[in-house]
């Protein structure tokens, strides 16, 4: 069984969400795990550890007056979903984000992001923050 060795609590992530590649507009996927440090991804490619990207998440209206959010966060994993062997889930750390953009983040974090049931755990090792 691995350790848990996040600092920060993370929480299933409720709403349909795109992560983009800022510089090129790709879609890198969609948010499906939220903490205020990073968050979990569902993507159809994989990505190795360790690369920093520039990103962005659009639809962020409903929640503030900006349509987007722009940052730079790090891949820290990748692994294949353990239910669909055609999607990777990736685990991101934020590396640099405007204040104002944060608190938006931290609101998604608030409004979208859903507890975690105990039973819900699982062995995937991730570190945030």
């Amino acid at each position: 069984m691995a350790t848990e060795k996040r600092k920060l609590p993370r929480r299933n992530f409720s709403y349909y969400m795109r992560v983009l590649d800022k510089n090129t507009g790709e879609l890198i996927g969609q948010i499906t795990d939220i903490s205020t440090g990073g968050f979990k991804l569902e993507s159809s490619k994989p990505m190795p550890a360790g690369l920093d990207m520039d990103l962005c998440i659009d639809q962020v209206n409903q929640i503030s007056m900006k349509s987007f959010i722009t940052f730079s966060a790090r891949t820290r994993w990748c692994g294949t979903d353990p239910y669909d062997p055609t999607i990777y889930n990736v685990g991101f750390q934020l590396i640099d984000m405007t204040p104002a953009d944060y608190d938006i983040f931290v609101k998604m974090f608030n409004a979208y992001g859903e507890q975690k049931a105990a039973h819900h755990k699982t062995n995937t090792n991730y570190i945030w923050g």
